[in-house]
């Protein structure tokens, strides 16, 4: 990566491992598609559901050469599966962008 990863935790307390999940999954992508050129990851406590249990909100902005793709639909009650439904969207969008950058989408013939 050409920038370091930013991790940023809003509205709950620092957790080591939170942040050692984070960068498993990050070292995961890297290993996937290897011009990953930066990445943002937002964790924060959804303040607004106070009936429900507090929700955890995960938002991944990807840098990739002529794109940024953007994750962050993700959020649930426990904050590993926020962070696993969080890299598995922007892993298909990752995974997408690879396939059209590599040739593989194919364009449907005109009649």
């Amino acid at each position: 990566m050409q920038t370091p990863l930013q991790i940023t935790m809003r509205d709950m307390a620092h957790s080591d491992a939170v942040e050692t999940r984070i960068r498993e999954k990050v070292d995961k992508l890297h290993r996937f598609y290897d011009r990953i050129m930066g990445c943002r990851v937002v964790v924060e406590m959804d303040q607004r559901h106070k009936h429900q249990g507090k929700l955890h909100r995960v938002r991944i902005d990807l840098t990739v050469p002529g794109a940024e793709l953007v994750a962050n639909h993700a959020q649930d009650e426990d904050v590993y599966v926020a962070i696993r439904d969080a890299f598995d969207a922007i892993t298909r969008q990752l995974e997408e962008y690879a396939r059209r950058q590599r040739g593989d989408v194919k364009s449907h013939a005109r009649n």
